[in-house]
């Protein structure tokens, strides 16, 4: 069965979304099958996998509201080698449509489900804030994967976002577990930021990835021409960073599968 990671952290420009199109595309090619969910009206995620918001035929509303089956909505060429089920602003109605719908924060866990064989990881990015359409996302998700900054409000931030994860498991999602949380646009020669690193690594011990994704001009040029990182410069230090993350990532769930799950929200 897929493992469901929902990318997500309340903050804005932390590198959610770049993070979502390049750990979808460096697992793709891996071989792995890959979903990538955009839930984000903004589209971005949509946009850097070299899809057309504007000209997508189906989007999460569909698969949210209308419950379309995945089949129906799903994009299946994209620049990255991955699945997308793609957002535009239409995702910002789902919201609202939403509000008046029973179990309406099972409705992505519900269109997952028949499909979760199909797919070796599915991504779901996120919006920056805490709205009905993340609260679906956590309900599907099995972890969450958490990006960061190493700024001076990140820690205060970080807090704060997993108080909403804990508060959110114990509603709609018992299992729900934070996958890691991942340091990005890092730049070593700060001193702040590897102060604010180590703080992290002493408060959440093995749940910080040891791959940092460093301050990259490759990486922020990517989405521009439609593309993840390592088909837009495979030799950047983004790209080397996004595929590492994904060896990471992977070699964790392998050390996972050989223990006795467990089914309590940790830190550490």
């Amino acid at each position: 069965m897929g493992k469901v990671i929902a990318i997500a952290n309340q903050k804005g420009g932390v590198g959610k979304t770049t993070t979502a199109v390049n750990l979808a595309a460096s697992m793709a090619a891996t071989k792995r099958k890959v979903l990538l969910i955009d839930l984000d009206p903004q589209g971005n995620a949509t946009m850097g996998s070299g899809v057309d918001k504007y000209e997508v035929p189906a989007t999460a509303y569909e698969l949210l509201v209308d419950e379309k089956p995945l089949d129906q909505v799903v994009v299946k060429e994209t620049s990255g080698g991955y699945h997308l089920v793609a957002a535009n602003s239409d995702v910002t109605a789902a919201e609202v449509r939403l509000m008046d719908v029973f179990a309406r924060e099972l409705r992505l866990r519900n269109a997952l489900k028949p499909w979760r064989n199909s797919y070796d990881f599915v991504f779901i990015d996120c919006p920056p804030s805490l709205n009905m359409l993340t609260v679906n996302a956590m309900a599907a998700a099995d972890s969450v994967l958490v990006p960061m900054q190493c700024e001076y409000y990140a820690l205060e931030g970080l807090t704060a976002l997993m108080d909403t994860i804990r508060q959110l498991a114990a509603v709609v999602n018992a299992d729900l577990k934070i996958e890691g949380i991942l340091r990005t646009m890092y730049d070593p020669r700060n001193r702040l930021a590897n102060d604010v690193s180590e703080q992290l690594k002493q408060h959440f011990a093995d749940k910080v990835y040891r791959t940092v994704i460093p301050r990259n001009i490759r990486l922020a040029e990517a989405p521009s021409f439609g593309s993840p990182v390592m088909y837009y410069d495979k030799s950047s230090t983004g790209a080397k960073a996004y595929l590492a993350l994904a060896g990471e990532l992977l070699r964790r769930a392998d050390s996972k599968s050989s223990q006795q799950p467990k089914s309590t929200l940790t830190e550490s």
